[in-house]
């Protein structure tokens, strides 16, 4: 169970690694873009153009900024110890699905199991906050018992 927490935890700080790369090319990519514009006879055009790529540095900066907070929080879960209670870097084992408490990564591959990295902010990660082992919940007209916290 343990080497699964594990898998997950690396396989999370491998997305917002990913996420981190993307934004910041995206962010460079726009600022080359917009140093490299140059003033056209069609002035409302131009400015028009700048506006757009300003606003494309501005989103991309906060993808990445957002990224970046993501990969802090995760990092602080590295070594959290086994609770009875869910919490932040529990993975939590229901009867139907594996929850781990971290990130929203979304649904993870790893060779037989699947889990989802979900955030403690989320909709369903409200629900599993605080609760214990044999607890029972539910989400989406679907019951989850949970079997195993780790």
């Amino acid at each position: 169970m343990e080497d699964l927490k594990i898998a997950l935890y690396q396989a999370c700080l491998d997305f917002i690694h990913q996420r981190i790369q993307t934004a910041e090319t995206a962010l460079e990519q726009a600022r080359e873009a917009s140093n490299d514009d140059t003033k056209s006879s069609a002035g409302d055009k131009f400015e028009t153009t700048r506006e757009m790529m300003q606003q494309d540095i501005s989103r991309n900066k906060r993808l990445l900024a957002d990224a970046q907070q993501n990969l802090q929080m995760l990092e602080s879960l590295q070594d959290v110890p086994v609770s009875l209670q869910v919490k932040n870097g529990s993975l939590v084992h229901t009867d139907n699905g594996v929850f781990y408490i971290s990130i929203s990564a979304g649904q993870i591959k790893l060779d037989s199991i699947q889990a989802f990295a979900i955030s403690a902010v989320s909709p369903i990660g409200q629900l599993l906050l605080g609760k214990k082992e044999g607890e029972s919940f539910s989400f989406n007209q679907n019951h989850y018992l949970i079997e195993k916290i780790s």
